[in-house]
């Protein structure tokens, strides 16, 4: 493995991490910007502007676009989150420069005002889709009650009516603040040649300008709040509960992801031998998302109406229980051999080292070799699982309940 990195002289950052081992390569733009960087009368751009990135340049049409990856076996794709938009493209080594040439070409679109209309129902449909998914619905609402009037609390989709009042105009100004170079890493993961890289980096991105972009990245605190959802029709009742976390500029999260393993990994955790296997809940479960200057240990549950209240209960018993006992070391253990086979099978692909050098950079400006994220785990100890429990507790929770049922209150044992 070999690491290189340079920013180009308008400040776009282009990290690769070169495995001449490897049978293929991946390539993708970090752009930090996402839902919590929009504001009210914009809320969706992020994720709106990413499907319109797909739809055309002064070069290609939207046809091209796919024709062109198509042409060439290549894997492309594109997500959207509270923070961060990601392009990616997949393909084999000796098509690095036609698949760079689709990838970057698109990064500067020309958002035309019918593709805009046009796409605009589609991402209304999208948001529609997902408002009938009981999950999906606990999530946001969980998320906005736990963030509050913090921006993390809003929804990447954005609303119907936020999609349907938006401009293109507006896009255009969103585009041009957030989409800047400086505002922008680009990495390569597998195989191929730091001066190919940089090459294409220069030829095809060097020309691009634009300001830096600011984010106002305020640590926020949970509200605890609580929250019943009705919904007639659903057959099961959802529940998310929130708590806030370590950060990702924080080491602690390294800890923190090996306590929600402990917790709420999908088998063989806490909450799975407390709920799931005994036939309480259908689902029960916690993940730890880290944030810029925020971090939060999800708690999911899905169950029957009338089982909810007891569940909500045991949850509450059991983290008060680690709360005051701690995890156990064989408890640790086992957690540590989850998250390093994950990460080294992940590690084994370039498209899944390209996800962490892109993030890491993008938030840390650090190079993380494999070793030195199994390390970073093999290093935490029990006493470091009960020092981030003290500091970060679980309880009390943001909870939002969603389902058949309003018969659900907070539970006396928080």
């Amino acid at each position: 493995m070999h690491f290189h990195n340079t920013v180009l002289d308008n400040g776009l950052h282009v990290i690769a991490e070169l495995n001449d081992q490897a049978h293929s390569v991946a390539c993708g733009f970090f752009v930090k910007t996402g839902s919590r960087d929009e504001s009210k009368d914009v809320a969706g751009v992020s994720h709106f502007l990413e499907h319109m990135i797909f739809k055309g340049t002064p070069r290609r049409d939207a046809l091209a676009v796919n024709r062109d990856f198509d042409r060439v076996g290549a894997k492309h794709n594109a997500q959207t989150s509270e923070e961060d938009t990601f392009y990616h493209v997949t393909c084999l080594p000796e098509y690095l420069p036609q698949s760079f040439d689709v990838l970057s070409d698109i990064l500067r679109p020309t958002l035309r005002e019918d593709d805009f209309d046009t796409e605009k129902q589609v991402i209304i449909e999208e948001i529609k889709m997902y408002l009938d998914n009981p999950m999906s619905v606990a999530y946001e609402a969980a998320k906005a009650a736990h963030f509050g009037a913090h921006p993390l609390g809003q929804s990447i989709l954005g609303s119907v009516e936020s999609i349907s009042d938006m401009k293109v105009e507006r896009m255009r100004e969103y585009f041009a603040k957030r989409y800047s170079p400086a505002n922008i890493v680009l990495a390569f993961a597998g195989k191929t040649q730091w001066d190919t890289v940089i090459d294409l980096a220069r030829k095809h991105c060097g020309h691009w300008a634009g300001e830096p972009a600011a984010r106002q990245a305020v640590a926020p605190r949970g509200s605890g709040s609580f929250q019943t959802i009705l919904r007639a029709d659903d057959q099961q009742q959802t529940v998310i509960g929130v708590a806030d976390g370590p950060p990702l500029e924080s080491p602690d999260r390294y800890v923190a992801q090996l306590l929600a393993t402990i917790l709420g990994d999908h088998t063989g955790s806490r909450l799975y031998w407390e709920l799931v296997d005994p036939g309480f809940a259908d689902g029960a479960e916690v993940s730890y998302q880290d944030y810029n200057q925020a971090g939060t240990f999800y708690t999911f549950l899905s169950c029957e109406p009338g089982e909810t209240q007891e569940n909500l209960g045991r949850i509450t018993d059991l983290y008060a229980d680690i709360l005051s006992e701690g995890p156990t070391e064989e408890e640790l253990t086992q957690a540590k051999n989850k998250v390093l086979a994950r990460s080294v099978l992940m590690s084994e692909r370039p498209m899944g080292r390209l996800s962490s050098l892109g993030f890491h950079w993008t938030y840390r400006r650090e190079y993380m070799a494999v070793a030195d994220e199994l390390e970073a785990y093999n290093r935490v100890t029990l006493d470091d699982l009960n020092r981030v429990l003290r500091q970060w507790p679980l309880l009390p929770l943001t909870i939002v309940s969603v389902g058949p049922t309003v018969d659900v209150k907070r539970p006396e044992s928080e």
